[in-house]
């Protein structure tokens, strides 16, 4: 596959083929080195892994001893976490290490060897380096995300962490397989064939259990999850990430923001939630019905500025451009600026990366 296939195989939702990814996981087995599990068990979501790992962990009337150093002990090498998490006795230990881990880092060695340090840069920064920096974004966030909802306290928050750190990533290890030689006769083929059609997965001795891709995915153009009007991430079981440009913001926050007042947006003690909601609202909307008045202007514009508690201040420029729309009418901009804007003409020199005294535009547009 080329890098545009793993982008998008990074990027799919909905149902994948799930003979051939199971054939997929039977094949990172045998070139493991490994017996072929003995199940191969779906789920919905990377949630409802975690969830039935933690039952499968927790016999009537125990407890799993874990501790902070198991955490770290797990996060350090990859490898080993399940036994630490208390389902071994029924999944077997994690095979991540030997399915995973371990031939990566042979293809890696090999690579590094045949092109150098600096040609080894190169080449990730040319195939996956950009995908996981979009990729590793979301992966964070749904394992934030997974934690939030099933960790109840500091023990079940050990639990759940050291159980996503048994998961291989599938479709979300694109960025990886992209740099690799991922062919069908190479040691990475049974990881490529999963991620081509599944989720996260998590490879136990005895069982390998495998979760569906997303139903649905919503980005903004930098690839953060973005959505006004519903979940950004959902799986078919319910699990859902709701965002905005990025930012994390509570399930009922959306549906607030086609209610919004100045008064709410000042009434906002969280600052984030309080900049969602003012560029949900624009902020030349909430200039004019705040009462805000110009502080300064001059032949480049007008500058306003808003006072928040606790938040630095909303300072936009106002400007209109001297190039007539096609009607005859001169269409105005905001352009928010830097609050130590103290003129007009500083702040149109800003959004042009230069000062305000080095700023002299042969015509303003």
């Amino acid at each position: 596959m080329d890098q545009g296939s793993w982008r998008a195989a990074a990027a799919a939702t909905g149902p994948g083929d799930r003979a051939a990814a199971e054939e997929g996981v039977r094949l990172a087995y045998r070139l493991a080195g490994l017996d072929e599990p003995d199940r191969i068990v779906w789920t919905h979501s990377p949630r409802e892994v975690v969830r039935m790992l933690m039952a499968a962990a927790r016999p009537a009337g125990t407890e799993p001893a874990l501790t902070e150093a198991a955490v770290t002990e797990a996060d350090s090498s990859r490898s080993g976490a399940s036994d630490a998490s208390g389902v071994s006795d029924v999944f077997g230990a994690s095979v991540r290490e030997a399915v995973l881990g371990a031939p990566w880092a042979a293809e890696r060695a090999l690579l590094h060897g045949r092109l150098g340090p600096e040609g080894w840069s190169g080449h990730w920064r040319a195939t996956g380096a950009g995908l996981w920096e979009s990729t590793r974004t979301l992966v964070d966030r749904v394992r934030a995300g997974i934690v939030d909802e099933l960790a109840a306290g500091r023990r079940e928050e050990t639990q759940v962490r050291l159980l996503l750190l048994d998961a291989a990533l599938g479709q979300h290890d694109a960025a990886w397989l992209c740099a690799f030689d991922a062919g069908a006769a190479g040691p990475l083929a049974g990881l490529a064939a999963v991620a081509r059609e599944a989720g996260w997965w998590w490879p136990y001795e005895k069982v390998a259990i495998v979760s569906e891709r997303p139903l649905t995915l919503h980005r903004d153009e930098a690839g953060r999850l973005d959505r006004g009007d519903g979940p950004a991430l959902g799986y078919a079981d319910g699990f859902e990430l709701y965002a905005w440009r990025g930012m994390p913001v509570p399930r009922d926050f959306l549906d607030e923001l086609t209610r919004l007042t100045p008064e709410r947006i000042r009434g906002e003690e969280n600052a984030e939630l309080r900049r969602v909601m003012l560029e949900y609202y624009g902020y030349d909307r909430y200039l004019d019905e705040s009462g805000a008045v110009p502080v300064h202007r001059d032949e480049t514009g007008v500058l306003w500025r808003v006072q928040l508690v606790g938040d630095e201040d909303v300072v936009m420029v106002e400007v209109v451009n001297s190039t007539p729309e096609p009607d005859g009418t001169s269409r105005t901009y905001w352009l928010r600026v830097p609050p130590s804007t103290r003129t007009a003409r500083e702040g149109v020199a800003w959004t042009f990366g230069v000062s305000e005294e080095a700023y002299e535009p042969l015509r303003q547009t």
